[in-house]
């Protein structure tokens, strides 16, 4: 699985949360739909753009989804239980990976995780972003922050993104010029605690574990 990202070049657009985002009927999307055999029959159509500039990696998700329940509010919370989208990036071989997780109303979290294997205090050997460094990624969502009770008809909605480089350099040392480097990564969509629960990658992972970094894909800077 490969995806190209394309610097922003178009002029961007200006959010209602005053973040400049790309022109995204510009940047080609791919579709997050190898769905795990533990999901319910409900499969929302989810497609993921990113594209990048100097300051940091801009992302949307788009998903066409039903049974959209959200009811976590705060940073770091679990918002994988709910209607969630997520991104993970590995920007250096040996550096480990981020995971971001956003839940359709925009509360997120995001860890640094150098070995994924299962503890009960969550991973082997990882770092919690603090809220305070994670202040610098910015969430816009078409949804309000809670939905609840759960919307069981149609409804489409997008969540945007933008991850600074330098929250990623904090824990993986410098960057360098992004355009021609190629990092590893997967999407994700899931929703765990309501009437559909479901779980679909970009690239297929090979058991009921998102936290798979050797089933990534990449992540090519044009």
């Amino acid at each position: 699985m490969q995806y190209i990202i394309q610097p922003v070049v178009a002029k961007p657009e200006r959010s209602t949360a005053g973040a400049w985002l790309p022109r995204w009927s510009e940047v080609e999307p791919v579709a997050v739909d190898h769905f795990l055999p533990e999901s319910s029959p409900h499969r929302p159509q989810t497609r993921v753009r990113l594209a990048y500039d100097a300051q940091g990696l801009h992302g949307q998700f788009q998903i066409e989804d039903r049974f959209v329940r959200c009811v976590r509010m705060d940073y770091g919370s679990e918002v994988w239980k709910d209607s969630c989208v997520e991104c993970f990036v590995a920007p250096k071989p040996d550096h480990g990976y981020f995971n971001f997780e956003f839940n359709c109303g925009g509360a997120f979290l995001v860890n640094h995780i150098l070995d994924p294997t299962r503890t009960a205090e969550g991973f082997k050997d990882f770092v919690r972003i603090p809220e305070a460094v994670a202040q610098g990624v910015r969430v816009r969502s078409s949804l309000p922050p809670v939905s609840e009770p759960e919307i069981t008809e149609a409804v489409t909605w997008a969540l945007e993104f933008f991850i600074p480089f330098t929250l990623l350099e904090r824990y993986v040392g410098h960057l360098g010029e992004v355009g021609g480097q190629t990092w590893r990564g997967n999407f994700f969509k899931c929703a765990e605690e309501n009437s559909q629960p479901h779980w679909a990658a970009w690239a297929p992972v090979d058991e009921f574990n998102f936290h798979r970094p050797h089933c990534f894909g990449e992540l090519r800077f044009a």
